[in-house]
């Protein structure tokens, strides 16, 4: 049995004599690994085994350590929670889907962690009926993390996908009909979370996957029956994935099957549930499209003449691709990010330059015009949570910036006229004291890169104000501006909240994915620190007074660039992060993502993706100060990541900075599921942020503009 170094952890008395506790070292048993003609030798590979009581061992000293680190702050900490808990409206909807007559919608209840399900018919204003409370399965399952919500279209039950695996995204079905009040004993297992009811309000379609991949199963469950006897509709291959939708008018349901880039959609009339599933285009390599139904026509959006997608329709009956007319051309820089029909209307979420705004096409004029947001760091998206009906001229827009909180208006497509319709309570928040802005910096082989801002007035730009720079920048996936009430607590201590909207996302077109995808991913991490240096040279900020934060695959960006520019930034969070990119396990190398990264059984790709791997490429020198947060249940990015590289920047960095692993011993990769556990998680990560930073009180009025100067203090490893 692998034994520990060393477990040594001071009490609370230390830090109260200003004594620093001594961090848990984890022992090096070294390792060799070999691939493509390289021995690479792992310190901490024995890390990687869950059943070994000396890891948990290790992750509880860690836990104890950081909880010593940052007891000084327990009362900062009180303080953030405080107020975040003072700006959330607890009995007011979190969001609302509304179906024909019904709003739908949850809303937390006080001394609840997660939130209730309710609807009310006809209007907002109607008395409120309770439709589904999770608090009713907490005695079976000890975890609770809800997931998908779906309404029969009879409105008669309702199913909802609930995560009981302790976070490791392994979803339990529950199945309620709304007219006893009764939840049926037919729950469905091991599923994943998404769902769609056919036609007939019995069939529920539902896919399934395996631990920590993307679904790639189909199966039809039919009410009043076990779940053992549900029927397979539909199975790809490993690797793959898929996702399930139903029509804006119920008619058909949609299944979308994947292997990055190249997707295919398969349709079922929702009426004939045990009906054979239609092929609309098969897969081509490196062609995607998506569907929406316009009575007896698909509109489709492809990229098969351009990466940023065109619109063709084409005949219900007749859906393949020697039948599709042209609607919109392809336009290179405009990307397609989304489209909607009504009966005189198409709908097109553009993104362009970093923005998305909706155009709205007349089909019986072909006139078009936009609808464009307000703000310097805004987007509108249609909102098909609201707009369910297929005959009507009416639009429901959601608005989202980092000001306005998140907000729901109706759109008259002919008069251009707008009213809203619903926006998210923040209570004790006024927008008039804040200010976004939009920026550009200049990357290293000369792109601009856009950033988005926030930050309380006036600002002066001399340097000193704090700044928090996130960033994401993988899987095409865009990190746009959005309102978060906790966001509030940092302004209000005169911290800059920025996005550095890098290449790997795909904030201006698919280009901007392509531009930072396999052999080129280095891309992301220089255009980061591009935008950190920037921001600087601006005199937004200054390397002692800036953080940086990412997640997930925003934490490799974290671990990337505290090897590259560990001088750059005086902290850092990376919260579950793709630290050990690249690993060997059973003589063959194991990388989730080959489209993303590239393969490491290519020596070619090996070679790249090691040159950047943060736990690889740990070396001796100064790091800022450092959170690094886990979850042991995490089924996406295995709790060993940031465990092992916390232990090698341990025993290789030369500062005296914090660094603190906390990993969450009964959560997953979405971090604490219950709403006020989130707040405290929050409030922990923020404390941290201030303390290396050097601030804790909110800014007066008189002195917005900069934090307090960085406190000289001696900071333990």
């Amino acid at each position: 049995m692998v034994k520990l170094l060393v477990f040594a952890l001071l009490g609370v008395a230390g830090l109260a004599q200003k004594t620093p506790p001594a961090p848990p070292i984890a022992k090096v048993i070294p390792t060799e690994l070999s691939a493509h003609g390289e021995t690479r030798v792992d310190p901490y590979y024995w890390l990687q085994d869950p059943s070994n009581p000396e890891v948990i061992h290790y992750l509880e000293a860690e836990n104890r350590y950081a909880e010593a680190i940052m007891k000084d702050t327990e009362p900062l900490q009180q303080q953030l929670y405080q107020e975040m808990l003072s700006r959330t409206a607890e009995k007011a909807p979190l969001s609302i889907l509304k179906i024909r007559d019904y709003y739908y919608y949850g809303r937390l209840e006080p001394g609840k962690q997660l939130p209730v399900f309710c609807r009310k018919r006809g209007s907002l204003s109607a008395p409120e009926e309770l439709i589904f409370d999770p608090d009713e399965l907490s005695k079976e399952h000890r975890s609770l993390r809800p997931g998908a919500f779906k309404i029969s279209p009879d409105q008669r039950f309702v199913a909802l996908a609930i995560d009981t695996s302790g976070g490791a995204e392994a979803y339990t079905i529950f199945l309620k009909d709304l007219g006893t009040g009764r939840v049926l004993s037919e729950a469905i297992p091991n599923a994943d979370a998404m769902m769609e009811w056919a036609g007939d309000s019995k069939t529920l379609f539902y896919t399934t996957s395996y631990w920590g991949k993307p679904p790639y199963r189909v199966l039809r469950h039919v009410l009043g029956t076990k779940s053992e006897a549900d029927a397979l509709v539909y199975e790809g291959e490993k690797g793959s994935w898929m996702s399930l939708s139903t029509t804006k008018s119920g008619e058909y349901l949609l299944v979308a099957i994947g292997s990055d880039p190249s997707q295919e959609v398969r349709y079922l009339p929702a009426h004939q549930p045990d009906g054979p599933l239609q092929i609309i285009e098969p897969r081509r390599p490196g062609v995607g499209y998506y569907v929406r139904q316009h009575g007896r026509s698909f509109f489709i959006a492809t990229n098969d003449a351009g990466a940023d997608f065109r619109v063709v329709r084409a005949p219900v009956e007749q859906p393949s691709r020697a039948h599709w007319e042209e609607v919109i051309p392809h336009h290179e820089g405009v990307k397609i990010e989304d489209i909607d029909a009504f009966v005189n209307h198409l709908v097109v979420a553009e993104r362009k330059d970093g923005v998305v705004n909706v155009r709205v096409l007349n089909l019986k004029t072909g006139d078009s015009h936009d609808v464009r947001c307000d703000e310097p760091a805004c987007s509108v998206w249609p909102s098909p949570g609201f707009t369910g009906k297929f005959d009507t001229n009416l639009l429901h827009l959601s608005y989202l910036s980092f000001i306005t909180p998140r907000s729901v208006y109706a759109y008259d497509m002919d008069t251009k006229r707008r009213k809203l319709v619903w926006r998210q309570q923040v209570p004790g928040y006024d927008p008039r004291k804040y200010q976004s802005e939009r920026l550009w910096a200049m990357a290293p082989d000369g792109v601009k890169v856009p950033i988005s801002l926030v930050y309380r007035k006036p600002l002066v730009r001399d340097g000193k104000r704090p700044l928090l720079l996130y960033g994401y920048g993988s899987h095409g996936l865009s990190s746009d501006p959005s309102f978060a009430s906790e966001r509030v607590c940092l302004l209000d201590r005169g911290v800059i909240y920025a996005i550095a909207h890098v290449r790997g996302g795909s904030e201006m077109g698919a280009g901007w994915y392509e531009g930072a995808k396999g052999r080129r991913k280095m891309n992301t991490f220089t255009d980061f620190i591009a935008c950190a240096e920037h921001l600087v040279r601006e005199k937004y900020t200054s390397p002692d007074r800036i953080a940086a934060m990412g997640r997930s695959s925003g934490g490799l960006l974290m671990g990337v660039v505290s090897n590259l520019r560990p001088d750059l930034f005086k902290a850092v969070v990376a919260e579950v992060p793709w630290a050990h990119i690249i690993t060997q396990e059973a003589g063959s190398s194991r990388l989730w993502g080959v489209g993303e990264f590239g393969d490491p059984n290519e020596k070619g790709d090996y070679e790249y993706i090691r040159s950047y791997s943060p736990y690889d490429n740990v070396k001796r020198q100064a790091y800022p100060n450092l959170l690094i947060t886990g979850g042991f249940n995490d089924a996406r990015i295995e709790y060993w990541m940031p465990a092992k590289w916390a232990a090698r920047l341990r025993a290789m960095k030369t500062d005296n900075n914090i660094l603190l692993l906390k990993t969450d011993m009964a959560g997953g990769h979405s971090g604490a599921a219950g709403a006020y556990d989130r707040l405290k998680e929050i409030s922990f990560e923020y404390a941290f942020l201030l303390k290396a930073l050097g601030i804790s009180q909110p800014s007066t009025a008189k002195s917005t503009s900069h934090g307090a100067r960085p406190r000289t203090r001696h900071q333990s490893r």
